[in-house]
């Protein structure tokens, strides 16, 4: 894996094989760059951001976000081996200064540990795991959001999940197997 942009471009990160995580794909990864940047849609910029990572595996998310320009991003990981890769990606890029790091259920850190408010939530649970809701819930209800913000999700093309009154969708990319939506809190 790759960082793709930046002050770290071309600068590779270790990943994981095993079925708890899955790598967020370089593609799918520049393009979701590719809408932040350039959507009229949305008013939030990755530079200068304080950006929210949820299930973030190795940090290819939100470790291109740092490659960009984020003020800090937050990561929130529960398997432990991909944490403390996580870990590892950012101390060998020298960018933990700009990081903070949970090992720990989701809801947890948002019910307990997070104290602040965030321009990007990026959310990428496993493909089948349907309980993410929950969190985007609990992310409302605490209103660790700013104004301007943007919630992006990557899910599994087929999946068809209701947000009720959670969100409101701005727009909605497919890539391959995936499936890409930006939304705002309603």
């Amino acid at each position: 894996m790759r960082i793709i942009s930046g002050i770290l471009k071309g600068r590779t990160i270790n990943y994981t094989k095993n079925s708890n995580t899955r790598p967020l794909k370089d593609s799918v990864k520049e393009n979701i760059f590719n809408v932040l940047k350039h959507s009229k849609l949305i008013k939030v910029r990755v530079e200068d951001s304080n950006i929210l990572d949820l299930y973030s595996g190795v940090g290819s998310f939100g470790i291109e976000a740092i490659s960009r320009k984020a003020e800090k991003v937050t990561f929130i990981e529960q398997d432990i081996k991909a944490a403390n890769i996580l870990r590892s990606n950012l101390d060998k890029l020298s960018v933990i200064d700009k990081s903070k790091i949970f090992n720990s259920k989701i809801e947890n850190i948002i019910n307990d540990k997070i104290k602040e408010k965030f321009q990007i939530i990026f959310i990428d649970p496993p493909f089948a795991d349907n309980e993410y809701i929950k969190n985007l819930e609990l992310i409302k209800k605490n209103k660790i959001f700013k104004r301007d913000h943007i919630v992006i999700i990557h899910r599994e093309k087929k999946t068809n999940d209701d947000f009720k009154n959670n969100l409101k969708i701005l727009e909605t990319r497919n890539y391959g197997r995936s499936k890409i939506l930006f939304a705002l809190f309603s």
